[in-house]
């Protein structure tokens, strides 16, 4: 079962109950609040996550992440968790910076 460790939300767990699902999916579904200001459809950048462990079990980078890399409104270790999906195995993220919510408490 495909794990999503949120590294700054005090390692907190959450698992897929499939595969190949989009990371954000995963994240609603197990009840934790994440931006997405275009309605997770691949035109912001506000539900990025950055990856630090597990990249090679997401899928390949999507048109439109291409176009936010391309632009250096992503970096290199981040995704759209609207598009990367969750292919296999396990993935451990972080809110980035710009992204966190007033209302949730964070860890370092």
């Amino acid at each position: 079962m495909p794990r999503i460790v949120i590294q700054n939300l005090f390692n907190r767990e959450i698992y897929s109950k499939a595969a190949s699902r989009k990371v954000i999916e995963i994240i609603h579904e197990n009840g934790i609040d994440w931006m997405h200001a275009c309605g997770k459809k691949g035109r912001c950048t506000t539900c990025k996550i950055i990856v630090l462990e597990g990249s090679e079990n997401l899928s390949p980078h999507t048109d439109a992440e291409q176009k936010f890399l391309n632009q250096g409104r992503l970096k290199k270790q981040e995704r759209l968790s609207c598009q990367a999906e969750l292919v296999s195995g396990d993935l451990i993220v972080r809110v980035a910076e710009i992204n966190k919510f007033p209302h949730l408490e964070y860890s370092h």
